[in-house]
């Protein structure tokens, strides 16, 4: 039989489950460990600890709908940790259930407007009026959201519909939550200008900056923000991840802020960036790039326009693409001459696109390789390079085969010592030699008991 939160009677059964060993406790189900094909449902477990004390039985339906939220998720329970996990929550379920329904005094249904409406009255209001930090406001807003979305899920199974107050409060809700989002250090939407931290003129100034979006040339049908910048445009024509931009918009933000009030003399007090604190964090981020170029005897990526009044706005977007690139890469950070490959072709598309270059091949402006999708650079740029790598980690065999039989992080990155990298070609070429296991290593793997051929793994050829 299975446990409603809607019905009028507790279950006459138990819930049938697969038997673990021992009794596996409350803590499996601690918002803080839940296990990774789960994430989805670990904010909702961290509004059910947070409301408990107020209101138990809207914790438990809290817990309820996490529990029928990640059977949806992992039906099978086949991720690592996810039987034990679904148990524990389980067996704290039904405890939950049996004291918290005989103390409610109204249905589920009602019971969960009545404490959302009062959440949002007396608490997220009372926040508004006393001005509380936004840290505090960004945490209400989003347990309102959660709070909702188990309230529709209660109504849906009492087959109640959702009062229109309700309704309208959470559109006032989602719009909060839109702007109020979670950061690291600065708080940059629109609400947050009368925060300390944002009105030291050094992080108005790079701000100002980065916002400068005059002549960029969006998308087709690309929806803009309001307070849109430069690394919202790279996003759109390269294909990053939100959290990515987010994350080193911050980090570019406070790495020219940091250089720009340590100039000496100091700037004027208008908020205007420095161009020597954009020259020396400039000079920082590409030192090791110009020495790969130089290196290999190819120009750098990096042009500037003539026009001055250009030249600010074209060195944040290439620093912007620097840090786009190096925060998505993941594994990839531990081959820093590949890293300069990608960002050599795609500096240059970026060029080329701000150029308002025309393809010889199609006639056509040029536009980014693996641009126009959503988390396109991921899983196209990183994950085809991330596969060779686990690859032949593979056929390490857990550090047992002999070095010549796979190739290490420091023998992928030197294929990009050679000018012969560039055969890989942008986009990179599926069957490139970077991408295929040599003929040698083939033999090999077939049989361990021949001799290896002598020479780095990247010494051979297909």
């Amino acid at each position: 039989m299975e446990l409603r939160p809607g019905s009028d009677q507790p279950p006459q059964r138990r819930i049938m489950r697969t038997q673990t060993a021992g009794n596996l406790g409350e803590a499996m189900v601690d918002s803080e460990v839940v296990p990774s094909s789960l994430a989805d449902i670990a904010q909702i477990l961290r509004v059910a600890n947070e409301v408990e004390a107020s209101n138990p039985r809207v914790a438990y339906l809290c817990r309820f709908y996490a529990f029928e939220k990640a059977h949806r998720l992992d039906p099978t329970s086949s991720g690592r940790g996810v039987r034990q996990f679904k148990t524990a929550l389980l067996q704290r379920l039904e405890k939950e259930n049996m004291i918290t329904f005989a103390g409610r005094s109204k249905s589920d249904a009602r019971e969960m407007q009545n404490f959302y409406q009062l959440y949002y009255r007396e608490y997220i209001q009372a926040l508004q009026a006393d001005k509380a930090d936004r840290a505090q406001l960004t945490k209400a807003y989003h347990t309102a959201a959660v709070l909702f979305e188990v309230l529709r899920a209660v109504n849906q199974t009492e087959a109640v519909e959702v009062a229109d107050e309700i309704l309208e409060t959470q559109r006032k809700v989602s719009e909060k939550t839109q702007i109020y989002v979670p950061y690291n250090i600065l708080p940059l939407d629109p609400d947050s200008q009368s925060q300390a931290i944002m009105r030291y003129p050094e992080i108005k100034a790079t701000v100002a900056a980065l916002r400068n979006t005059r002549g960029l040339p969006w998308p087709n049908g690309h929806k803009k923000k309001v307070d849109k910048d430069i690394l919202d445009w790279l996003q759109a024509m390269f294909g990053f991840q939100e959290d990515n931009v987010a994350n080193q918009r911050e980090h570019l933000i406070l790495l020219l802020a940091n250089v720009h009030i340590r100039q000496f003399p100091k700037p004027d007090e208008q908020p205007k960036l420095d161009d020597r604190a954009l020259t020396e964090v400039m000079k920082k981020l590409f030192k090791n790039y110009k020495k790969w170029c130089k290196y290999l005897g190819r120009k750098s990526s990096l042009w500037l326009p003539t026009i001055q009044q250009e030249v600010q706005q074209r060195k944040l977007l290439y620093m912007g693409l620097y840090l786009l690139i190096w925060g998505e890469a993941a594994n990839l950070r531990f081959m820093p001459e590949c890293l300069c490959y990608i960002y050599h072709h795609m500096a240059f598309e970026l060029y080329g696109v701000l150029a308002g270059s025309i393809s010889s091949m199609t006639g056509e402006h040029i536009k980014p390789a693996y641009g126009g999708e959503k988390e396109a650079f991921l899983w196209k740029v990183v994950k085809p390079i991330y596969d060779t790598i686990a690859e032949e980690a593979k056929r390490s065999k857990g550090g047992k085969s002999k070095h010549s039989q796979w190739r290490n992080y420091d023998d992928l990155n030197e294929y990009f010592w050679s000018a012969e990298c560039f055969r890989l070609g942008w986009p990179m070429r599926a069957d490139a030699d970077f991408f295929c296991q040599p003929l040698e290593q083939l033999r090999l793997d077939k049989d361990d008991e021949k001799r290896p051929v002598t020479g780095g793994p990247m010494d051979r050829q297909i």
